[in-house]
């Protein structure tokens, strides 16, 4: 099939043409030289872009949370109890929210058992903290998991941690039916399509989703013409972490292969002391780094991306050890064409920006987190003090020491929203620590799928490069768009050339 866009703005050009044939770009010109084809998509002056990817996602609670309880918005505990009341009259079964956040609440503490007892009854209910790495749940959903009081992370008040909150989250989706999470997966698709979005990067694993999930969210984007899933499985090789990436065809054993946890549920592994209001723990490791080696050294060998949920500098430190070491047995070279991916990376040493670039590595980060945290009075600066606060998610450290950056949402703990994230990457919280407007937009394109081993080596709109393109409904050019903060509705999402539909 051949497709021509014509009186497009490419970049910051007007009047030009695209011509697609067979899913790829096959010319790019003056709108006036260009020649027919058998369908056309007049742009009237449209900005055309290549599609955004997003490279942190977790589809199936994406849609759990787009079309069921979500509470980010939410300003109260007593607001947050009242909507889990509310919805569960509407919604029968085991109860899955996620989005709460204590820290801007005035009664100053989270949900506990009690609070979703008083509400549900005796009634499973699970109720994600906005990091997802921890969670309140009721007490019905902590009688189903056998052994559970016996966990790391387990707290009598039903809020959970570690492995305690991962055993919640199993027990919780595993309860979610097929039909369920076939439309709450197609919800994100849906989603992610209209807001320009043509590649997906899901986060799976055990401690995730799992195996199931996985493959039924690859079947369904196969089924019809939509946003492309790049899939990663989270789970160390002596587990059998390999076997799946082989047996579904994945891009990478990585992703959110937990090696610590997150800043708001105290639990991301910090390096140079302990939380400013929690003195009593400065996070976990959770795994030895001997684990890690043996991880690295197996996907290396196998010429398969490893990549890893680091958040503390502890984390990150451990994770970067263990490549190198790998990269003294096998050699630089081979250690760098795998381009291990880190995921978050929000608290790094300087010193280990340099290891990350000489390694090959890849930074896949969440701008929307420093929008939402980042900053002198924010979560980051509650729970780190203000310095380290401030030395958080250093995304122009990154660029300048020439670590490559993709950016994601890590939805849905933040929003799916692209444009946001690119214009959070250049208004960083911290001065001097954002990116250059185009540096961000690329790290929002380009950056996912070089960071996925897929990138064109010209350039997403070069010729030969796979027509995964988005026509904004805004005649601005790009640097306008970016300089303004602009956010424009999509029009039409090409992916493999092919319309995904008239958006607007």
């Amino acid at each position: 099939m051949s497709l021509l866009v014509t009186d497009v703005t490419v970049g910051d050009r007007p009047g030009r043409a695209v011509h697609v044939v067979d899913g790829r770009i096959a010319w790019v010109g003056d709108a006036a030289e260009a020649s027919g084809a058998e369908r056309v998509i007049a742009g009237e002056g449209a900005l055309l872009t290549p599609a955004f990817v997003d490279a942190h996602v977790h589809a199936t609670a994406t849609g759990l949370a787009l079309t069921g309880l979500d509470l980010h918005s939410s300003s109260s505990l007593a607001e947050t109890v009242a909507l889990i009341g509310r919805f569960a009259q509407r919604s029968p079964g085991t109860m899955i929210g996620t989005g709460w956040d204590e820290t801007g609440w005035p009664e100053r503490r989270g949900l506990t058992r009690a609070d979703l007892d008083a509400v549900l009854g005796y009634r499973p209910a699970y109720l994600a903290r906005v990091d997802v790495h921890s969670a309140t749940v009721s007490t019905a959903l902590l009688d189903s998991i056998p052994g559970v009081a016996d966990l790391p992370g387990f707290s009598p008040d039903g809020r959970l941690r570690l492995d305690a909150h991962h055993a919640a989250r199993q027990a919780a989706y595993g309860a979610v039916d097929t039909d369920q999470r076939r439309a709450a997966q197609r919800a994100t698709l849906d989603a992610a399509a209209a807001l320009g979005i043509g590649s997906l990067h899901e986060m799976a694993g055990p401690e995730v989703s799992g195996v199931d999930d996985l493959a039924g969210l690859l079947a369904l984007a196969a089924e019809q013409p939509g946003p492309e899933v790049v899939g990663y499985w989270g789970e160390l090789a002596e587990r059998g972490g390999l076997d799946v990436v082989r047996e579904l065809g994945l891009a990478g054993a990585g992703g959110d292969l937990f090696c610590d946890g997150a800043l708001g549920s105290h639990t991301a592994a910090l390096g140079g002391g302990p939380y400013a209001d929690r003195p009593d723990t400065a996070g976990t490791l959770r795994f030895a780094t001997g684990q890690l080696v043996h991880h690295i050294r197996t996907c290396t060998a196998a010429g398969i991306q490893a990549g890893f949920h680091v958040i503390g500098n502890a984390a990150v430190a451990q994770a970067i050890y263990a490549v190198e070491a790998v990269a003294a047995e096998l050699g630089r070279p081979a250690v760098r064409a795998c381009r291990h991916r880190l995921e978050h990376v929000e608290l790094i040493d300087r010193v280990d920006l340099e290891r990350m670039r000489d390694l090959g590595m890849v930074a896949s980060v969440q701008p929307a987190f420093d929008a939402a945290w980042g900053g002198d009075a924010g979560m980051y600066a509650e729970r780190l003090g203000v310095e380290r606060a401030l030395a958080a998610n250093p995304f122009a450290a990154f660029s300048d020491a020439g670590v490559v950056l993709a950016i994601g949402s890590d939805a849905p703990v933040t929003p799916l929203d692209p444009w946001g994230g690119v214009h959070a990457a250049v208004d960083h919280r911290t001065q001097r620590s954002g990116l250059r407007p185009f540096d961000a937009f690329d790290a929002a394109t380009h950056g996912g799928w070089y960071a996925a081993r897929a990138e064109h080596p010209i350039g997403p709109l070069a010729v030969g490069a796979p027509a995964h393109l988005a026509l904004w409904a805004t005649n601005e050019t790009l640097s306008a768009v970016l300089s303004d903060r602009a956010r424009p509705v999509c029009r039409h999402l090409l992916v493999d050339g092919e319309p995904i539909g008239a958006i607007a």
